[in-house]
């Protein structure tokens, strides 16, 4: 899921006449059991596919722990303006204990039940008011692995949660058309249909069929099956998946939509067929172009995590009246077409629909893994310095994050879904995982990981991850994880370093690593690159820096000229001072004044500067005009090599200037803020 903008345009108006509901219920319920009639001019794939997926891992999470979800229905009747829903789901499923004898779902008692049916028996059940619970009698006493078969029918109007991203929503396109869509997670499967509501039990397979009027289409996950007339002025499409899929990832998308199909041809004698539905008015030539790189970005997600996880259905895109989008199994809903969104929802079929997070506290293996993946597509769609500078944006939200990236509190979607921590944090993560191990062990991680089989087409926890991670890279990263997901904040370095002369052409870089104290952890553990430069050339070493206060000495055969702390920017961080200087054989020799980073900035940049001699120093920022906005220095400096950090927040986009000025030296560079 990528939120982008709440959309509060849409509102629900219920007509509470209850005869017309009445009457329609009765007509559109007999049209399911009477309809024959079959269009296949729609249809995209005719016949179950064959596949046998990886066997899933069963957790005990939220929801009945006693049973384990292997198969749902979902027969739905849609009406819209007067809004109902009418609705017939099988649910299949294995008792986890013996002797089980009751169970429950969970359904907002807002829908009604009407009768629960198994083996041709109606069976007692009840809905306790405020539990959103449908508890059921069953008709036996059923023993550890025996097979449950029930078959729920309900009707009324779901809630639009207020808690959540909607649910099930009632609303109009831009052109005041229907427009009725689902937006599940993360608890908002069961406002819509009775279901185990956890993601950490997946059903092995689903089917989902929408009756809705004729003049609409009804678009969910999976291959459409049929499309059956039923002859009233309503039609009902037939979806089908055979890949395991979690609750939340069940959807539907209602709406007089325009279709605009494309093929990505994964192989020389095969492709997927990526269907587009958007709403009339958003069909447009740009909007096509856009929807076109989606091939560029299966492209290059299949070569770096592996094949596309549903070959044997199909993807593609709904629009729904939601301001982002949400990654629905093999259709993901997007709220308007945009590159970066289109990225990070595909990037969700491998990491979020084909390995879930199997509690709500690891949502940073879907969304961190996501939001890594639109800068990944930039990297190898636009070149390095366009992931560069994406990185650089993530860690300036990342920076705002409060607690730990494993969710603490799960009761709160706000907290679940908080884009500085679940999101920006998480994405940085994997970048900073990618500068430990390297680019080859990290690809290898992300491809080995999304084909792992305790986890591919079920569920994880970071354990999970790092167990694969740590297989590739050959090295224990319990420090990493530890730190980055389990613990909060981001280190500030001091750096102070020189050098000594040991004669005979060799030269000691004296190095100091200091962190100011942290939380948990007190100081970060971090492998640490340096670029040492020389008159002619430069090179690149690795310090490992597990000590809040530690010094270290690397031996040179070349006089060094500078150094250059994470020059890679792999490291989630603050470098509040460089001081230079080290047995009176100090660099620089001169005034420098650095050219300020990231340029162009929102809203934070860095200024490096050096000073030659202890001098007073004075570091002024200026508008376009000359007018003076602010003086980050002015006071007396010792030699040495200094960066400082400028926040522009609160002044507009545009062009600023930076002077450095001691005694007779002064110096201008220009620097422009993009907001």
């Amino acid at each position: 899921m990528l939120l982008k903008i709440r959309n509060k345009g849409y509102t629900n108006t219920f007509n509470n006449m209850k005869f017309i509901k009445l009457l329609f219920i009765s007509l559109l319920f007999t049209s399911l059991i009477t309809a024959q009639s079959i269009s296949e001019s729609k249809i995209k794939s005719v016949g179950p596919v064959s596949y046998m997926p990886y066997g899933l891992t069963k957790v005990n999470y939220p929801g009945d722990s006693n049973i384990d979800i292997s198969y749902y229905k979902l027969n739905l009747t849609v009406q819209y303006n007067p809004n109902y829903l009418i609705g017939i789901v099988t649910v299949e499923a294995k008792s986890q204990i013996n002797g089980l004898d009751s169970l429950f779902l969970d359904l907002d008692d807002t829908l009604t039940v009407s009768s629960v049916i198994s083996n041709n028996n109606s069976l007692a059940f009840s809905q306790p008011y405020k539990s959103r619970e449908l508890r059921i009698t069953l008709d036996k006493s059923y023993n550890f692995g025996e097979k449950i078969s029930l078959i729920i029918t309900y009707q009324g109007i779901p809630i639009s949660n207020p808690n959540g991203f909607g649910s099930f929503t009632f609303g109009t396109t831009g052109q005041d058309l229907p427009s009725i869509f689902t937006l599940s997670e993360p608890y908002g499967a069961s406002d819509w249909w009775p279901c185990k509501d956890t993601p950490a039990d997946k059903a092995d397979s689903a089917d989902i069929w929408i009756t809705c009027r004729n003049d609409l289409k009804a678009i969910s996950n999976g291959n459409l099956m049929a499309i059956v007339d039923n002859g009233n002025g309503t039609h009902t499409y037939k979806w089908k998946t055979t890949y395991p899929i979690a609750q939340y990832l069940i959807s539907m998308a209602i709406a007089p939509f325009s279709e605009y199909d494309i093929y990505f041809h994964y192989n020389s004698t095969d492709s997927l067929l990526v269907s587009n539905f958007l709403y009339r008015e958003n069909m447009t030539s740009p909007n096509k172009a856009i929807l076109d790189k989606t091939l560029d970005m299966l492209s290059i997600f299949s070569d770096k995590y592996g094949p596309y996880p549903f070959l044997n259905e199909k993807y593609g895109h709904a629009q729904f009246g939601w301001g982002g989008g949400m990654e629905h199994q093999t259709i993901t809903s997007i709220g308007f077409v945009d590159e970066g969104l289109i990225a990070h929802e595909l990037a969700h079929s491998w990491f979020g629909d084909k390995i879930t997070c199997k509690n709500w506290e690891s949502i940073w293996l879907n969304e961190g893994f996501a939001t890594f993946s639109e800068g990944l597509y930039r990297e190898f769609q636009y070149g390095r310095s366009s992931y560069d500078s994406y990185i650089v944006g993530r860690m300036t939200a990342a920076k705002n994050a409060q607690g730990t990236i494993y969710v603490q509190n799960i009761s709160s979607v706000g907290s679940i879904f908080d884009w500085s921590r679940s999101y920006a944090k998480g994405s940085i993560v994997l970048h900073m995982l990618r500068g430990i191990v390297g680019d080859a062990n990290f690809f290898n991680i992300m491809k080995t990981y999304a084909a792992d089989t305790s986890v591919a087409y079920g569920v994880a926890e970071t354990t999970d991850f790092q167990r694969v991670a740590e297989s590739i890279y050959g090295s224990s990263l319990n420090y990493f994880f530890d730190e980055w997901i389990f613990g909060e904040n981001y280190p500030k370095y001091n750096i102070v370093w020189g050098y000594s002369n040991l004669g005979g052409g060799q030269y000691s870089v004296n190095l100091n690593i200091s962190q100011t104290t942290n939380t948990n952890p007190r100081f970060f553990t971090m492998p640490v690159q340096l670029k040492i430069s020389f008159a002619s050339t430069d090179t690149l070493v690795t310090v490992f820096n597990d000590n809040g206060n530690q010094d270290f000495y690397i031996v040179v055969n070349a006089l060094p000229t500078g150094l250059d702390f994470d020059p890679n920017n792999y490291i989630l961080k603050d470098v509040l001072s460089i001081v230079t200087g080290v047995d009176n054989e100090t660099i620089p020799r001169t005034f420098t004044l650095e050219q300020n980073y990231p340029n162009p900035f929102n809203p934070t940049t860095t200024i490096s500067y050096s000073v030659p001699e202890k001098s007073f120093v004075s570091l002024v920022i200026t508008d376009l005009l000359g007018r003076k906005i602010t003086e980050l220095v002015n006071e007396e400096k010792t030699q040495g090599s200094y960066t400082i950090s400028f926040n522009a927040k609160g002044l507009s986009s545009g062009i600023y200037f930076y002077t450095l000025t001691s005694g007779n030296f002064i110096q201008t560079k220009k620097m422009l803020l993009m907001k």
